[in-house]
């Protein structure tokens, strides 16, 4: 069973028009260079595999570049997905497991991290997890480039807007109107965006969250005037296209407890996460020494010794962040 495993609620249905308006938005066509690597995902997962997703950073320039794409493959289960039962274990675990991928073709090489998370694990994770890690991804766009049936395609679909929703219930309570009761669509997404990455070992540049939100404005509106039916309480859509926040001072106390958690909570899973890729990555150390100092600015020296411990290179990690106070 994950640690993250959440208690599962009940609340309003999903709306039929958000869940066709994310099943519109994840077919649209991306550069044919990304299909490169997803036939090497194919490969390498079989029939294992039920989904794959593109998200990040690549999916925003449009094109690969020099840069590292982002997937997600979705797997029917970790055991078809694995002949080796650690790999089986990590994933099961603390979802998910993250390995690197480089094909060259037509004296071209392309790089990807791809995320290896079960069926089951991807609905929780978008709708259940207390810990932002999977909503907040997935309530950004992303693009569906597989999908093993129809069945397949519509639990990812009816997922991604579970994410829209988890992502709008849980940053709507921390939102500041200041003292009035209108807000708008950017304000809301920014906020949420910040919220999210502050969740995680991944503080963004000042700005980023607003530079987002601006940059897919036009999705994030019409997201959000689907997801009112199954925001009722929360939010409400005003006759000059504004919104109104319902959250009372009670909601906003919890809410920003909540955050206090979940904040402390992604520091620790991220430094969990960097030292199990250690097993799954290559030269993940130095990877996650390089990604550590450029989110964070801490500088963790990587000796042969701690090439040698992932794990005592974690520990060192934790107590670096936690004497500069990234980890509180």
């Amino acid at each position: 069973m994950s640690i993250l495993q959440g208690a599962a609620t009940a609340g309003p249905p999903l709306p039929e028009g958000l869940i066709s308006e994310m099943t519109a938005l994840s077919s649209n066509t991306v550069s044919a260079d990304f299909f490169v690597l997803l036939e090497a995902l194919k490969l390498r997962f079989g029939s294992a595999l039920d989904a794959v997703l593109l998200y990040g950073s690549c999916l925003r320039a449009r094109e690969i570049g020099d840069g590292v794409v982002d997937f997600y493959a979705v797997v029917s289960s970790y055991s078809s997905a694995y002949p080796e039962r650690y790999l089986r274990y990590f994933n099961a675990l603390l979802p998910p497991n993250v390995f690197y991928l480089e094909v060259s073709q037509a004296e071209k090489t392309f790089r990807a991290k791809y995320a290896v998370v079960s069926m089951a694990d991807f609905e929780q994770g978008t709708r259940r997890w207390f810990h932002p890690y999977l909503w907040a991804r997935f309530a950004q766009p992303s693009r569906l480039l597989f999908f093993r049936d129809e069945a397949a395609r519509k639990r990812i679909s009816e997922s991604l807007a579970h994410a829209v929703v988890t992502f709008l219930g849980s940053t709507l309570p921390t939102l500041d109107c200041s003292g009035t009761a209108a807000t708008n669509i950017e304000m809301i997404w920014t906020n949420g965006l910040t919220q999210t990455y502050a969740a995680e070992l991944r503080p963004e540049r000042t700005g980023r969250a607003c530079q987002l939100a601006q940059m897919n404005l036009e999705v994030y509106s019409r997201l959000t005037a689907l997801a009112i039916p199954a925001l009722a309480g929360k939010l409400r859509l005003l006759p000059d296209g504004s919104y109104e926040s319902l959250i009372d001072d009670a909601g906003r106390r919890r809410s920003l407890w909540h955050w206090r958690l979940r904040r402390w909570q992604g520091k620790v899973l991220s430094v969990l996460r960097l030292s199990k890729a250690a097993f799954t990555f290559h030269d993940s150390i130095s990877y996650a020494a390089w990604k550590i100092e450029r989110h964070t600015g801490v500088r963790v020296e990587v000796t042969p010794m701690l090439r040698r411990h992932p794990l005592l290179w974690g520990f060192k990690v934790s107590w670096r962040l936690l004497r500069r106070g990234v980890m509180r």
